[in-house]
């Protein structure tokens, strides 16, 4: 099959011929139809986190299930599904307590080693083996991968729209509904509008927000963000956001999203809360980042800052209920795309991301 190997940030991508073994007991071959690209795909392109290479790329996709390894039941061939970049084994504490988003497997076996469950991979290309992205891989033709990181979705939802909640969707969303708990009422501040950051402003308004401010650099973006939910816009290109927000919301907000990660927005999201108010740290930094706060100021405030991984969700739950609020029109994802290109133009795709001219591109084999 094809796909898109990454070496190091000095190598430029390869789409080229790779070898995907069968699934082994407790897996599943998928048919790609869809794959997203994201600032995490950006990261390890840039070699600002730690990644194993080589390896195939991309964590974001759909597709359909075409093989099942040995004592698979939940699933069925012909099945449409969401992939997981969390695919939980079930068995750790965490998610034994309903944290999968926490799965302690993926977290020191799967994302960092680049292999399956077993400590091997399914990936080789002429004789060497290749490492798998977040136990996914989805800028391929096909993928195998842990049966609980392909999630059964209805068949009637569009796969080449729906791969953008495997990560952009649920972890936004998630952001506000599951790690915040954001209650109706509550004032938001979002921070980025971008792929990520336009899910936390449609999860704050599913939330019942009253007030919802988006925060971009870009003012087209910040009015996208309108459509899916914004009631105020704050351009931080003219001055500082913190001043901005504190001129609309005297008080703060009750929570401030970060959905851009960089230490300036994250010590940002921290100034901006009132009393009582919680930074959530969505957006994700290079490895080594550092921020700081006034441990005085968020105790005598009773504030809470929050990390947000996956948007803690539960994938088997929570991506099927994403897909039918789409279905449904709670969801807007149609807009989130900005565009679709081949699978051998990965690279053009990194470049409309880095460039700021795109929201989530779709890969498509």
């Amino acid at each position: 099959m094809k796909a898109i190997v990454f070496r190091d940030s000095s190598t430029p991508l390869e789409h080229t011929d790779v070898e995907l073994a069968a699934p082994k007991a407790g897996e599943v071959r998928v048919k790609i139809a869809a794959a997203g690209v994201c600032h995490s795909d950006l990261h390890v392109k840039r070699d600002e986190w730690e990644a194993p290479a080589p390896m195939v790329m991309g964590h974001e996709g759909s597709g359909i299930v075409t093989e099942l390894g040995e004592g698979v039941t939940s699933l069925a061939i012909g099945d449409h599904v969401v992939l997981s970049w969390v695919p939980p084994c079930g068995e750790c504490r965490y998610c034994r307590s309903g944290h999968e988003a926490r799965c302690q497997k993926v977290a020191t076996v799967v994302a960092p080693k680049g292999v399956l469950f077993d400590g091997t991979s399914r990936l080789s290309r002429d004789g060497e083996s290749l490492h798998h992205y977040l136990g996914v891989s989805s800028f391929a033709e096909e993928v195998v991968v842990p049966a609980s990181g392909a999630i059964k979705v209805r068949d009637d939802a569009p796969l080449d729209v729906i791969a953008v909640v495997g990560c952009a969707v649920a972890t936004g969303v998630g952001a506000v509904l599951n790690t915040a708990a954001v209650e109706p009422g509550a004032t938001v501040a979002v921070i980025g509008c971008g792929g990520v950051g336009l899910n936390v402003v449609q999860g704050a308004k599913l939330a019942g927000a009253e007030r919802i401010i988006a925060i971009d650099v870009l003012p087209e973006k910040t009015a996208m963000a309108v459509q899916f939910g914004a009631t105020d816009q704050i351009d931080a290109s003219k001055g500082d956001p913190v001043e901005a927000l504190f001129e609309l919301v005297p008080d703060g907000v009750d929570y401030a999203f970060d959905a851009i990660g960089r230490t300036v927005t994250t010590e940002q999201s921290i100034r901006m809360l009132g009393l009582g108010g919680a930074a959530v740290i969505v957006g994700l930094p290079p490895t080594g980042a550092k921020a700081s706060f006034e441990p005085l100021v968020l105790a005598e405030a009773d504030q809470r800052i929050l990390g947000s991984n996956y948007g803690s969700v539960r994938p088997s739950i929570d991506i099927p209920a994403l897909v039918d609020r789409y279905m449904d029109g709670q969801l807007k994802l149609d807009p989130l795309i900005s565009g679709r290109r081949p699978l051998a133009e990965a690279a053009e795709a990194f470049d409309d991301l880095e460039h700021g001219g795109a929201l989530r591109t779709l890969l498509i084999p």
